[in-house]
């Protein structure tokens, strides 16, 4: 039998993800409700990724970052929801050490992109709102590509290195992870060996990658605002604020649960109320980005509308 270095414990191969609770007779349900939101929110991204493609007035930064944020949400989304789905189908949690390892790298790599992106979105708003003379020559095309292939490169290399340091990790003791999916500070505690420098080095680039974004972001908003309250007629504040509202919504409801999930000590939260707010994040958000984006975007509507009236011509 395979024992840990120093420790009088079995090695472990694989986790259990306790999800929520051991109640079988809720399996059924919860396995309904999640595939529903999975179907609602791969539904909804690529018809927003498929507007932006084929839509000539939607060709445009705005809507160049809101297809990536719509693929970046499918990412996400997939990340989580296949395998959470699987486990309430079977009622069988079990994950390898090395899958689990494989989620927390991906699900860390999309969701520092996402901050990044959104970054970038407000840096495009305070840009289109702030310097609309401007704006044409500073958010082009090849600035639009930096910003996002840089999202992007940044979390790989980041993470990449993190994970340097995380998968050669053994784990021994209790198999159990209290969560629905492999998130990083409950896996953690179950390795056998040091691990003071690994979460050290997580939670110094988690902050940078969180913090910094979120600042940057603000800092857009607070120009924003104010250069919205300048402007002396209601209609043009209304219709300057209307460009920015819905992304706005999404930063709120994205950082406040990260933020609670995160930031406040775990200890103080019920880890039933954690799940919730991890659900926010990994679930609830990408299948309502879409809906707010549509809802609170009259060009986005319109496209829609336009592309709803041309399938009808052609059944017809």
């Amino acid at each position: 039998m395979e024992k840990a270095e120093g420790r009088n414990e079995t090695l472990i191969m694989e986790f259990i993800l306790l999800g929520f609770g051991n109640a079988p007779e809720l399996l059924p349900l919860l396995f309904l409700l999640f595939l529903v939101i999975y179907i609602v929110t791969m539904v909804g991204n690529i018809l927003i990724i498929m507007l932006v493609v084929f839509d000539q007035h939607l060709h445009t930064p705005m809507y160049f970052f809101l297809g990536n944020l719509a693929c970046l949400e499918i990412c996400y989304t997939s990340t989580i929801l296949p395998r959470l789905l699987a486990s309430l189908l079977t009622g069988d949690g079990t994950i390898s050490v090395k899958c689990c390892l494989v989620q927390t790298y991906f699900f860390a790599i999309i969701a520092t992109t996402e901050n990044l992106l959104l970054a970038a979105m407000s840096y495009d708003r305070y840009l289109a709102i702030c310097n609309p003379l401007r704006y044409a020559a500073l958010m082009n095309g090849r600035v639009c590509f930096q910003l996002v292939a840089g999202s992007w490169a940044y979390s790989f290399l980041v993470i990449g290195t993190l994970n340097y340091f995380l998968f050669p990790l053994t784990f021994c003791g209790s198999k159990e992870i209290d969560h629905f999916f492999c998130d990083f500070s409950p896996m953690i505690k179950l390795s056998c060996g040091d691990t003071q420098t690994i979460q050290l080095a997580t939670f110094t680039v988690s902050t940078i990658g969180t913090l910094v974004p979120l600042l940057l972001t603000l800092t857009s908003y607070i120009y924003i605002i104010t250069a919205i309250l300048r402007i002396p007629s209601t209609t043009g504040r209304q219709k300057a604020f209307s460009t920015c509202s819905s992304h706005l919504i999404v930063v709120t409801i994205l950082y406040m649960s990260v933020i609670t999930v995160y930031v406040f000590p775990t200890s103080n939260i019920p880890k039933v109320l954690n799940k919730i707010f991890s659900l926010f994040y990994t679930v609830l958000t990408p299948m309502i980005n879409p809906v707010i984006y549509s809802l609170r975007n009259k060009e986005v509507k319109e496209s829609l509308r336009k592309t709803i009236l041309k399938w009808f011509q052609k059944q017809a």
